[in-house]
C-alpha cells in the first residue's frame, strides 16, 4: 500500500526526536509498522470477521486487558474499516496523531491533514472499554457532519455512534450519551453537565442511586427529571486550543429567570444616554487593554448633576457611577458585529477569537444588559446563577483528556500545567509547500483597505483563489464593499450558517475565487485546490490584520499548502488596528500621530511591534484566565465547607 513510513516521514521524526519526543517518537514508528504488518491479513478478511475481531477486543478490555496492548490491532481495524466504508486509508502520520491522542497529549497537526479522520483511531480503541468516547468540536454543523461522516466506519466494527445538538430533548439525548462514541459541541456538553447537576438537586439518595446503576449497565430512563450524562471517561476534543485556551475566559453559567423592575430597566437606558453626552479624555478615562472606562472629577460632577431624574430613584450616587461607566464600556469597547450581533431581540456574543456565534452565553456584572440598553432592546436582568462551571473545571472531570489542532505549541505550558496534557507536534504527511509574504504596513485603516483591493484586483487578473480573512462582521462588509465598487465577484461569510459557508468554502479553491471570511466560517472544511490552481501557486490568503492571539494568525494561514499544495499567505497591518491599542491609549496615539500621512511603512521594525502588542494581549488573557480559575476556585472551596454542591447556587 502506499504511504508507508518512507524517508521523509522519518526525516522529519529525526528532526523533532532532537527533543523530548525521542523516545515517544520511537515508540510510536514500531507500532505503526506493526500496524502496516496487519493489513495484509485484514485486508482479506470479511466484514463480519472484522465485527468478530471488534468483539474479541471488547470482551478482552472488560476482562481488564490495558488498552495499549489492543492498541495495535484496533488501529489497524479502524483503518481497514475507512477504507471500506468512506474510501478514505489512514496516511501513518495520522496513525502516529492517533496514538499521541491516546497517550493523552494534544496532537498539533497542520491544517489539511486530516484530523476528523484521526479521532476514529482513540476514539475506537477507548470505546472498547464500553464506557463512552466524547468527541468535542466546535459547533453543530461540525458535530453532526463528523458524526455522520463516522458513523459507517464505527458501523463495521460493531460501535454505536450519538450526537448532541442544540435543541433536542434529554431523550435524545440520554440515548447519545449512552452510545459508544457521542460526538457534540463543548457548550451542549457543559450544559447538559450542569443542567444534570440541578436534576441530582431534585432527585433523592435512593432514585439517585438506583438511576446511576441501571444508566452505567446502559438502562435508559425515560423520566425528564433524571441526568442525561452517564460520567466522564474520555474527551478527544478538536480545536483544543480554541476551546481549552481561548473560550476558557467566559464560564458555562445557567441563569434562573429574572424580571428586571421598571426602575432597573430605566436605569440602564438612562446610564446609556448620559454616558453618550460624556467626552472622553475630559469626562472620562478609557483604558483599551482593560476595557475599562473611569469617570474624572468632572465627569462625576456632570453625572450628580442628573442624579435627580426619574431614570435613577433606585441608585446611589456611587451605583449611578458604575451604571453610567458600564455604559460607556458598552459603547466604546463593545461593538457591533465584531464583539456581539443583535439576532431578533437578543444580543448575541461573538467569540473574539473564531468570530463564532455563542448563544446562551451572557457578559457578567450589567454589561450584557449595558449593550441591550445601547441597542435599544428590551432589558433581561442580568441571571441569578442557577449552575456554573468554567470550562477548565468541566473538562478537569474527565479521566483522560486529549485532543487535537493545527496550533498548541504556543500554549503548551498553560495546556500542561492547567490540564495536565502535553503537546506533540505531528509530521506532515507530505512537505509543506506554504509561502509567507513579508507583511505590508500602513499608516491608516483607509490605506490598508485600498492596498488589500488593489492586490486582490492583481491577483484576481491572474484566476488565482483568494480567500481574505477578517476580524470582525463590520470588516468583512467594509471590504466587500469596496471589493463591489471594484467589480470584483466575491462571497461574504460570517459564520452565521455554518452547514452553507462549510459548502462554500470547500469551493475555494476554485480559478478566479474570490472569498471573504471572518475567523471560523468554513473552519474545519478542506480547501481542495480545482485543476490548473497549483499552477499559478495555488490558494492565496490574506490576513486583513494581525490578531490578538498569534494562534489565530497561523490558524488562517492554514486554510492553503494543506497536504503538500502549493499557497500562499500574507498579512496587511495599519497603525489604526485594535491590536495596537495594547500599549495603551496614550501610546497608540503617539505612535499613529507619528507616522500619520506616511502612507506604507516599514515592515520590518513596525513587524516586532505587532509581534511585541501580541505577546502582551496574550500575557493578558492568561491572566485573566487565571484569575477567573483562581476565583472559581474559591467560591467551589467556600460551598464545599458549607456543605453545598460547588457548581450549583
Amino acid at each position: 500500500m502506499a504511504n508507508r513510513l518512507g524517508p521523509n516521514w522519518m526525516n522529519q521524526v529525526q528532526s523533532l526526536a532532537v527533543s523530548t519526543h525521542a523516545g515517544r517518537l520511537s515508540r510510536f514508528a514500531l507500532d505503526v509498522e506493526r500496524i502496516n504488518a496487519l493489513e495484509p491479513t485484514l485486508t482479506k478478511e470479511t466484514d463480519d470477521a472484522l465485527r468478530g475481531r471488534s468483539r474479541s477486543l471488547r470482551n478482552r478490555s472488560k476482562l481488564g486487558e490495558n488498552l495499549n496492548n489492543l492498541l495495535v490491532e484496533a488501529f489497524a481495524l479502524t483503518r481497514e474499516a475507512a477504507k471500506r466504508t468512506i474510501g478514505q486509508r489512514h496516511f501513518d502520520v495520522q496513525l502516529v496523531g492517533g496514538m499521541a491522542i491516546h497517550n493523552r497529549m494534544i496532537a498539533e497537526m497542520e491544517t489539511g491533514e486530516g484530523k476528523t479522520l484521526v479521532a476514529t483511531l482513540p476514539a475506537f480503541l477507548n470505546a472498547l472499554t464500553g464506557k463512552g468516547v466524547h468527541v468535542v468540536t466546535v459547533n453543530d454543523y461540525l458535530a453532526n457532519r463528523d458524526a455522520e461522516w463516522m458513523t459507517p466506519v464505527y458501523g463495521l466494527l460493531g460501535m454505536s455512534v450519538g450526537r448532541i445538538l442544540t435543541g433536542q430533548s434529554d431523550g435524545v439525548r440520554r440515548a447519545s450519551y449512552a452510545c459508544d462514541i457521542t460526538y457534540g459541541t463543548s457548550k451542549e456538553f457543559g450544559f447538559d453537565f450542569l443542567r444534570d447537576e440541578l436534576k441530582r438537586l431534585h432527585l433523592g439518595d435512593t432514585h439517585r442511586k438506583s438511576f446511576e446503576q441501571a444508566f452505567l449497565g446502559r438502562g435508559i430512563h425515560s423520566e425528564g427529571e433524571t441526568p442525561v450524562q452517564r460520567g466522564h471517561r474520555f474527551a478527544i476534543v478538536d480545536e483544543a486550543d480554541s476551546i481549552l485556551i481561548d473560550e476558557a475566559r467566559t464560564p458555562l453559567i445557567i441563569g434562573a429567570n429574572n424580571q428586571p423592575t421598571q426602575e432597573e430597566a430605566a436605569a440602564y437606558y438612562g446610564a446609556d444616554e448620559l454616558a453618550a453626552t460624556l467626552v472622553r479624555t475630559k469626562d472620562f478615562k478609557y483604558d483599551p487593554a482593560e476595557r475599562k472606562a473611569e469617570l474624572t472629577l468632572t465627569g462625576r460632577r456632570k453625572t450628580q448633576s442628573v442624579a435627580g431624574h426619574s431614570a435613577f430613584v433606585s441608585l446611589t450616587v456611587d451605583g449611578l457611577y458604575e451604571y453610567v461607566e458600564r455604559a460607556l464600556r458598552a459603547q466604546i469597547a463593545y461593538l457591533r458585529d465584531r464583539d456581539y450581533v443583535v439576532a431578533g431581540d437578543e444580543v448575541v456574543i461573538v467569540d473574539e477569537f473564531t468570530g463564532r456565534m455563542m448563544p446562551g452565553r451572557q457578559w457578567q456584572d450589567g454589561l450584557h444588559q449595558a449593550i441591550q440598553a445601547k441597542e435599544r432592546l428590551k432589558i433581561t436582568l442580568e441571571t441569578i446563577t442557577a449552575a456554573r462551571v468554567t470550562v477548565q473545571d468541566f473538562f478537569l472531570k474527565y479521566k483522560k483528556l486529549a485532543g487535537m489542532t493545527g496550533t498548541a505549541t504556543s500554549d503548551a505550558r498553560e495546556l500542561k500545567r492547567i490540564y495536565k496534557v502535553g503537546v506533540f507536534r505531528v509530521p506532515t504527511n507530505k512537505p509543506g509547500r506554504r509561502v509567507w509574504i513579508k507583511d505590508r504596513v500602513f499608516s491608516t485603516e483607509l490605506e490598508k483597505f485600498q492596498a488589500i483591493t488593489r492586490r486582490i484586483i492583481e491577483l484576481h487578473q491572474h484566476q488565482v483563489p483568494i480567500l481574505i480573512g477578517t476580524r470582525s462582521i463590520e470588516k468583512s462588509e467594509k471590504l466587500s464593499s469596496l471589493l463591489t465598487e471594484a467589480g470584483i465577484d466575491h462571497q461574504v461569510l460570517n459564520a452565521k450558517n455554518h452547514e452553507i459557508e462549510a459548502q462554500i468554502v470547500s469551493l475555494a479553491g476554485q480559478q478566479g475565487k474570490v472569498t471573504v471570511a471572518t475567523n471560523m466560517a468554513g473552519r474545519g472544511t478542506d480547501i481542495k485546490l480545482f485543476d490548473g490552481v497549483s499552477q499559478s501557486g495555488g490558494l492565496h490568503v490574506i490576513g486583513t490584520e494581525r490578531h490578538e492571539s498569534r494562534r489565530i494568525d497561523r490558524q488562517l494561514a492554514g486554510r492553503c499548502a494543506r497536504q503538500g499544495d502549493p499557497g500562499h499567505c500574507q498579512f496587511f497591518v495599519s497603525l489604526e488596528d485594535e491590536i495596537v491599542e495594547a500599549f495603551g491609549e496614550k501610546p497608540a496615539k503617539r505612535i499613529r500621530a507619528r507616522y500619520k500621512g506616511r502612507g506604507e511603512l516599514t515592515s520590518g521594525p513596525m513587524r516586532r511591534m505587532i509581534l511585541r502588542a501580541q505577546a502582551k494581549k496574550e500575557r493578558q488573557h492568561f491572566r485573566d484566565r487565571k484569575l477567573l480559575m483562581q476565583y472559581e476556585k474559591q467560591r467551589a472551596e467556600m460551598r464545599k465547607n458549607m456543605g453545598l454542591n460547588p457548581v450549583l447556587g
